[in-house]
């Protein structure tokens, strides 16, 4: 597995902008991606936190073949959709040491 995170810096006030257009972007781009396992956005629990997007592929070839898509391009023009709302991003990426699931019964 490979897991790439970005931190999305968003004003309050674009804040449930940005939740809409970012729920719409992964709803349109993200069906069929190779190799994309499952795609998070997380909200902030407090104001001076960002949001975050937690991406999880079968393998780092995969990322990089979705980055370089034409989908992903699509997805992230500068001056539309959600790219208008964010002041500052940082990409990261890791690979899993330990994965534990635990399930409640």
């Amino acid at each position: 597995m490979f897991v790439a995170t970005n931190r999305l810096f968003v004003p309050e006030d674009r804040a449930e902008e940005f939740e809409a257009h970012f729920r719409d972007n992964m709803r349109t781009y993200l069906p069929g991606v190779p190799g994309l396992r499952r795609s998070t956005l997380l909200r902030p629990t407090r104001p001076d936190q960002p949001y975050v997007s937690v991406n999880e592929f079968d393998t780092e070839e995969d990322f990089t073949a979705w980055v370089r898509s034409d989908s992903f391009k699509e997805a992230h023009k500068r001056n539309a959709g959600i790219a208008r709302h964010v002041t500052g991003n940082a990409v990261e990426t890791f690979q899993p040491t330990e994965d534990l699931v635990l399930i409640a019964s």
